[in-house]
């Protein structure tokens, strides 16, 4: 099969030629092309170019255009600091009183620059693939941008004391964020993840999610012109997959500390999930260890497809080794083949 063809195998609960795998090597693209990671960014050939060569090297099934979340803070006015051993993080808030919310407006992406560096790295990388593999974009949710845009207490307080307001800045982040998914797909991106930690009960209550997250995807997916995954960062999923599977998304991330098996007994072949490698320990993991994972991941969730083996959070830091991440392929490629053997 082509990567193609094994994930949508997969995303239709079926099992492939093997279990389909992503890894997220955001960063590591400049290690390939010899860029320092405080520029790679800001050149787009660049930054295809790595991803295509990561995934001739790492050979798994999933290509990822992500530059960075701090994009969309910059497309509404913020301020990037860039890092040579980390990704680029916003640097201070947009809204420093919560009345500016009120005059707050979407921004135009073609006046955003580091936007039209991303549309176009997708659409070299399109041209590239000629649809061997498929395109994830990413947009952060309407309701985790605000992190960004007014730093994390003064958002936390404007949930609970503002709920109105909260609505307002949600629905001008949510004109947005349709918009942006729609050019990544436009520019031929095949899927967008939908990054939403905070929509993680790690972060807010499933009661707050059901207020504010649960109708925001609900308004928003079918808005999107392509499939969705529903990636909830490296929060838990499981008490509110049941409310994520009933929504039109194709995928949810699944934890790093939550079991595989029971996402997959949660999921019942309504909604495909992703994860759970811990890409922090991973920084740490020997070749025994990466084996051992990789075994432990497909034997809970890879039975009867439905399942694409990946880290929890969706980058994994610049900081692990390529030796690592070559032994989570070499893993997969040994024991994911189907029909699988016992792993236990």
């Amino acid at each position: 099969m082509t990567s193609r063809e094994r994930v949508l195998t997969a995303l239709s609960h079926r099992e492939p030629d093997r279990v389909p795998f992503f890894l997220p090597v955001t960063m590591h693209g400049a290690l390939e092309v010899g860029v320092p990671l405080s520029e790679y960014y800001l050149d787009p050939a660049a930054v295809a170019e790595g991803q295509l060569r990561l995934r001739a090297k790492y050979r798994d099934d999933v290509v990822y255009p992500f530059f960075y979340a701090a994009v969309e803070h910059e497309a509404f006015g913020g301020q990037v600091r860039l890092f040579d051993d980390g990704p680029p993080n916003a640097e201070g808030p947009i809204i420093t009183n919560s009345a500016q919310i009120l005059d707050l407006i979407p921004p135009r992406l073609e006046d955003c620059p580091a936007l039209m560096r991303v549309l176009e790295c997708i659409s070299r990388l399109r041209d590239a693939l000629a649809g061997e593999a498929l395109i994830l974009g990413i947009i952060v949710s309407p309701l985790s941008l605000p992190v960004m845009q007014m730093g994390f207490e003064h958002y936390i307080d404007l949930l609970y004391e503002q709920p109105d307001l909260a609505d307002r800045l949600h629905r001008v982040n949510e004109e947005f964020g349709v918009q942006w998914a729609n050019a990544q797909l436009a520019a031929g991106a095949d899927a967008v993840g939908y990054f939403d930690p905070v929509s993680s009960p790690t972060i807010l209550p499933p009661a707050m999610f059901r207020q504010y997250g649960l109708p925001l995807l609900t308004r928003s997916l079918p808005r999107i012109n392509g499939p969705v995954a529903a990636l909830l960062g490296s929060g838990r999923s499981l008490p509110i997959l049941d409310d994520l599977a009933e929504t039109s998304a194709a995928i949810v991330g699944i934890g790093h500390d939550e079991d595989l098996r029971e996402a997959k007994i949660a999921a019942a072949g309504r909604i495909t999930i992703m994860g759970n490698l811990n890409a922090i320990e991973m920084r740490r993991w020997t070749a025994r260890d990466t084996e051992a994972a990789v075994k432990d991941a497909i034997s809970r969730a890879g039975a009867g497809g439905g399942y694409i083996l990946s880290d929890a959070h969706g980058e994994i830091p610049i900081q692990v080794p390529q030796e690592v991440l070559l032994a989570v392929s070499e893993a997969v490629h040994t024991w994911g083949g189907y029909p699988l053997a016992d792993l236990t």
